[in-house]
């Protein structure tokens, strides 16, 4: 791995101990009425859609009424579901650590917030590929991520009726969608040589129109970067970033979404889309992990973020892919320095190239030591990341390992929703109470299952033990009766 003056060679001892923001800093107590995660059969995670999206913006951004001291509905909204004052959000919109993503056409939006005041916020990817899915199809994974505890969506959809997959997404979805317009875009042209800056801006506008919430643009990749990637193993492994990287290669031109940055501006203000940066030369090994090449994007990012603020434009900032567990503290410190506190939006990130098959997993462990550093967003992985194009199951598999990855970084960042909901689920174990216990579990139908594989008949759903320990080693059973009391007795005489 090449040397960086930001991040130490792997074994090396570092310039800045690995520090992390520490989210506990910058957060306000969390009172026992803020929305918590709830099991996928139980009450809707996400509540009734509420459509508070009567304003037309004209340019009147949250960030840029939050600055002007309004509490718009989306700020009141973000605020009840994280039990936050409405004046708080305002004001982390305004600063920047906020964003609410929230297009005014997007009718059926519930919305949320991401930032480092929020609860760690899942996504999940969805989307046709030129081979396989179909629109019902996608619009079916949307409903499912939604039922497994999405935050948010991205529709990634390549190949044929992209625009009609996306509108039934948005039409649909009481979530906020995001997309990667330069798909689209490429999808419009024979080649990626024939990409110009003005397809680029048409597909973003045409999309902005149509209600999506916020999108990955990937200016932050530069014709100076290029070099920086040839001595890496896995090269580009982004698919924007791979085709920008192509372009200028072949044009041997400035990225046109770089060049034309200002014009993206333009359009998502008039629509408050949200700008997520993409991290188009991410790193895709493990071998390839905090490399130059990252760095030299990340400070370009860091600049493109003060102009989506300077614009009145929310945005937040995406990051790396396969970092080794060592590195991922300073890797969350190194964005919140550089791209200055905006939200961190990571893709896992996996802590091991191994596992194929069960990157959900790899991805997850990293995803929630991430989280509990200051990353307010985490991007799931499914089982079938590098293998194939996810199934309603692998969706499903993805958005549980992240849901109890972001649960678990709540936990670290001292979240009092989080912690009632792991005390509730204890107190119901404690006390043999199978139902509540299935109930409060993120997966109840799977939970119940696997007990009653071995204990079906209903008379154990009262029964002080589970198939594991039986009855004589269960050590809550044994311990349940005892008169404590007179264990302090006992204990003080024989002192």
């Amino acid at each position: 791995m090449s040397e960086h003056p930001l991040m130490p060679v792997r074994g090396g001892a570092a310039e800045h101990p690995p520090t992390s923001v520490d989210p506990r800093g910058v957060r306000e107590p969390s009172p026992g009425g803020a929305e918590v995660r709830r099991p996928a059969d139980g009450p809707d995670l996400h509540g009734a859609p509420t459509n508070t999206h009567g304003r037309t913006t004209s340019g009147r951004t949250q960030p840029v009424l939050a600055r002007a001291g309004e509490i718009t509905p989306e700020m009141a909204r973000v605020a009840e579901r994280e039990g936050l004052s409405p004046e708080v959000v305002r004001d982390e919109v305004a600063r920047g650590r906020l964003v609410i993503p929230a297009n005014p056409g997007h009718a059926a939006l519930d919305p949320m917030g991401i930032g480092l005041r929020a609860r760690v916020k899942i996504n999940a990817n969805i989307g046709s590929s030129p081979t396989t899915s179909s629109l019902d199809e996608e619009v079916d994974k949307l409903r499912l991520a939604q039922r497994w505890g999405a935050d948010t969506v991205m529709d990634l959809s390549t190949g044929k009726r992209i625009t009609e997959t996306r509108r039934a997404i948005v039409e649909t979805s009481t979530v906020p969608i995001g997309t990667v317009p330069i798909y689209q875009a490429l999808e419009s042209v024979k080649s990626i040589g024939d990409l110009t800056g003005d397809v680029l801006l048409g597909v973003i506008e045409a999309q902005a129109r149509e209600g999506v919430d916020y999108m990955t643009i990937h200016a932050g990749v530069r014709i100076r970067h290029l070099p920086l990637v040839r001595e890496r193993v896995t090269g580009i492994v982004s698919r924007g970033g791979g085709v920008l990287a192509k372009w200028m290669i072949d044009h041997a031109r400035e990225n046109p979404l770089y060049t034309r940055f200002d014009d993206v501006l333009e359009i998502c203000r008039a629509h408050d889309v949200t700008i997520s940066l993409g991290d188009g030369l991410r790193p895709g090994s493990i071998a390839d992990a905090s490399d130059r090449a990252q760095f030299a994007e990340l400070r370009t990012l860091g600049e493109l973020t003060t102009r989506c603020r300077d614009a009145g434009v929310q945005v937040m900032v995406e990051g790396p892919g396969h970092i080794p567990l060592d590195e991922l503290a300073e890797n969350v410190r190194l964005q919140q320095e550089l791209c200055d506190e905006a939200p961190f939006y990571t893709l896992g990130p996996l802590v091991t190239d191994i596992a194929p098959g069960h990157d959900h997993i790899t991805s997850a462990i990293g995803a929630a030591v991430v989280g509990w550093h200051g990353t307010s967003m985490l991007c799931y992985v499914t089982p079938k990341e590098h293998l194939g194009l996810p199934d309603a199951a692998d969706v499903k598999d993805g958005l549980i390992a992240y849901r109890i990855a972001a649960h678990a970084a709540d936990l670290a960042r001292g979240n009092a929703a989080a912690h009632a909901q792991d005390r509730a689920i204890s107190e119901a174990r404690f006390a043999f109470d199978w139902r509540a216990q299935f109930a409060r579990s993120l997966d109840p139908g799977t939970a119940q299952a696997m007990h009653d594989e071995t204990l079906p008949n209903d008379h154990f759903k009262q029964a002080e033990f589970c198939s594991m320990c039986g009855p004589k080693y269960c050590p809550m059973h044994n311990v349940r009766g005892v008169d404590w009391h007179a264990v302090e007795r006992a204990a003080a005489a024989a002192a």
